[in-house]
């Protein structure tokens, strides 16, 4: 038992023993952990300088543009229609599809067979009615002789009597003489009264006939009209639209065959926002005949026009915004009434204001500045508009400074940056050449992909040819080919 005690005081010894050197052995290795890091020379750390491309920023007068897309119209469209009903007999050469035509043509005749036959009987019916008429005046004539023949008789009548009764008064005469120049005399009066009658009968004769004749001429005027409507003309210069009859087609009345435009009265509707609106209009709330530029896209061969504001809609569609603008085109080559076309209106010109990349301007509106030790600076500015990839900024204060182009991340205040300036950028940049020399396959896929564009207008699709085949193509255009090839 004395072993055993002794055994485990023994034990607990050894491990206190230990645990103190342990100790002891941690003390020290701190210590000198301590006394070493005091002895060393602390290494100092650099800081982090970013490249960034800057420039200076210049104020002055800007002219804003407004982009917008709109639709080509004609300002001048008809609806062709069969003015009759029948069989299309003949059409013009140039009743087609893109036809042109010009005032006055004929474009389209209709079976008059039926309209001849009521013109010819209107003809004879007027015919009929003159002789009717003709031999109403006759009787009139003959009437008007018998009522003067019948008054000269009531008058000899008249003066026998008058001769009886002074033989009568003489004592000559006998009353039996005297009754019977009476009777005489009553019986010529009554044939006179017989005889005008048939006067007014022959008159009234006479102005039915005329009424006739009025109304045979109306029908004939009518069978004529509807004679002269079998054939359709134009009635301005212009191109057809929209054509659905051809020849030995049976059409009704009043069905529409084709569209006829006028290609040289063009006019672009294009839908602008109520801000931009409000930035076009004048101080007295109207809108000025502002320039606009009309552009169609085509293959990098672009069509342009100019035209001015000329009115605006007169109420918002239901389920619409903004405000609705028509510009009439000046010179339209090459468009066509319902292209989609980018649409360019000057706003009113900016006094103070420096144009940017959009990139330049960060959410919050500020713009990064340097300082005289190229670190960051934020700087809040007035952002007035934007302009595609770029915007217009007034801030005066800052003229000359320098500014970021391009904001990241990683840039912010305080940050020392390496400046990259135009001019360095410029030197360092590959710009592509304008013209560029094209082998024979790769020029023969481009004009083929071109001639069997149905898209392109045949003006513009034969400028586009003439400058494939050159040695120098533009580059630009072979690009915006290449890419829509697929190339």
């Amino acid at each position: 038992m004395r072993f055993f005690r002794r055994a485990v005081v023994g034990l607990f010894l050894l491990a206190l023993t230990l645990g103190l050197l342990a100790m002891a052995g941690s003390t020290v290795f701190g210590a000198l952990q301590t006394r070493w890091a005091e002895d060393s020379t602390p290494q100092p750390q650099r800081e982090r300088v970013f490249a960034a491309e800057v420039a200076p920023l210049s104020f002055g007068t800007e002219t804003p543009v407004l982009t917008a897309f709109g639709e080509i119209r004609s300002r001048r469209t008809l609806e062709l229609r069969a003015p009759a009903e029948g069989t299309v007999m003949e059409l013009a050469d140039g009743f087609e599809e893109g036809g042109v035509v010009s005032a006055g043509q004929v474009l389209m005749r209709i079976d008059p067979a039926e309209t001849q036959s009521a013109r010819d009987t209107a003809r004879a019916d007027l015919q009929d009615a003159e002789n009717e008429l003709a031999e109403a005046t006759r009787a009139v004539e003959l009437a008007r002789d018998d009522v003067a023949a019948a008054q000269a008789q009531a008058d000899l009548r008249q003066r026998a009597l008058d001769r009886q009764l002074d033989l009568l008064d003489r004592g000559v005469g006998s009353a039996a003489a005297v009754e019977t120049a009476e009777l005489a005399a009553a019986t010529a009066n009554q044939a006179v009264l017989s005889r005008r009658q048939a006067l007014a009968t022959a008159e009234a004769r006479v102005a039915q006939s005329e009424t006739a004749l009025d109304r045979r001429r109306i029908a004939l005027a009518e069978a004529e009209r509807m004679l002269a409507r079998t054939v359709l003309r134009a009635e301005f210069d212009g191109v057809l639209s929209e054509v659905t009859v051809v020849q030995g087609r049976l059409v009704t009345r009043n069905e529409q065959v084709a569209s006829l435009i006028d290609p040289d009265t063009l006019e672009v509707a294009f839908r602008i926002s109520n801000a931009q609106y409000a930035q076009l209009v004048n101080e007295v709330g109207t809108l000025p005949e502002a320039r606009v530029a009309v552009i169609l896209d085509v293959f990098g061969l672009d069509l342009s026009a100019e035209a001015v504001v000329t009115r605006e809609s007169g109420a918002v569609g239901e389920g619409q915004t903004g405000r609705l603008l028509f510009a009439r085109i000046e010179a339209p080559q090459g468009l066509r009434a319902g292209d989609f076309v980018r649409v360019e209106v000057e706003e009113p010109p900016l006094a103070d204001v420096a144009r940017l990349p959009a990139t330049a301007l960060g959410s919050d509106g500020q713009l990064l500045v340097l300082d005289a030790e190229d670190r960051i600076e934020a700087v809040a500015v007035q952002m007035l508009r934007r302009q595609g990839d770029e915007v217009l900024i007034r801030a005066p204060d800052l003229q000359g400074r320098e500014v970021v182009l391009a904001r990241t991340p990683v840039l912010g205040a305080g940050i020392r940056v390496n400046p990259i300036r135009p001019a360095e950028a410029g030197d360092a940049a590959e710009m592509l050449p304008a013209t560029m020399p094209l082998d024979a396959d790769r020029r023969a896929r481009l004009i083929a992909y071109v001639e069997s564009n149905a898209v392109i207008p045949a003006d513009v699709r034969d400028r586009m040819l003439d400058q494939l085949r050159q040695d120098e193509v533009p580059t630009q255009m072979v690009t915006r080919l290449e890419s829509r090839m697929g190339s």
